[in-house]
């Protein structure tokens, strides 16, 4: 069992994360506020921790982990799960985050789809939010890919915005303007379509498993400067 990104934003809406502060569109900050899920209210606590369950300080990347009387008690018939998920008397969501001095929570991503690359964290939303800029990317999804070097590295499957040829180097000057050097794609795949499942959401699984197979046959060299 896991949690996913939509349903638990509806799950912090009844356990009482405010956002009708998104209205104040004169507040020096409310871009900033636009983006996050709000705060939390009187009837759940919300903190950011390390992988050590240790919370972490205000700016910090971390895991989301939520804390009341309205979050689920476990799962049905599954006390091992329960277990990894509610440890410590906290459910662990398996978001990363970020919270603010106002107390302002900014998601970034799922943790079992961030890349490490050379000891670094790289965040695929981050990277899907720049490229889905780019005119000429209709859709984006961005996995991580194992190598040998580097441990992981950035894959991007771009979706063509009608006949416009779009050239991975062109994407690759787009995001050195607009992000970190390592943070970049080092491989473009050029799809006619992501694959989806019946709600519309794109199937990383799949991707991976492409790219996978992709690496097993030794389609692909990956640059290794950065």
């Amino acid at each position: 069992p896991s949690f996913s990104l939509s349903s638990y934003l509806r799950s912090l809406e009844k356990c009482g994360l405010g956002r009708s502060v998104h209205a104040e569109s004169n507040h020096p900050r409310w871009l900033a506020r636009l983006a996050s899920v709000g705060v939390s209210q009187s009837v759940v606590e919300v903190r950011v921790a390390d992988p050590d369950d240790r919370t972490l300080p205000v700016g910090e990347i971390g895991e989301v982990l939520v804390r009341g009387d309205s979050v689920m008690l476990g799962y049905w018939k599954d006390p091992d799960a329960t277990a990894r998920t509610l440890r410590g008397g906290w459910l662990h969501t398996g978001d990363i985050g970020v919270l603010d001095d106002e107390g302002f929570l900014t998601l970034k991503d799922r943790s079992k789809d961030v890349v490490i690359s050379g000891g670094a964290n790289i965040y695929p939303r981050e990277i899907e939010e720049v490229l889905i800029q780019h005119p000429a990317v209709a859709e984006v999804s961005v996995i991580g890919r194992q190598d040998r070097e580097w441990g992981e590295v950035v894959v991007a499957y771009v979706v063509p915005r009608g006949n416009d040829e779009v050239l991975a180097r062109e994407l690759d000057a787009f995001c050195l303007e607009r992000m970190a050097r390592y943070k970049r794609p080092r491989q473009y795949r050029f799809i006619s379509e992501t694959p989806k499942n019946d709600y519309g959401k794109v199937l990383e699984t799949t991707l991976r498993e492409q790219e996978a197979s992709r690496q097993r046959a030794g389609a692909d060299s990956t640059r290794g400067t950065r």
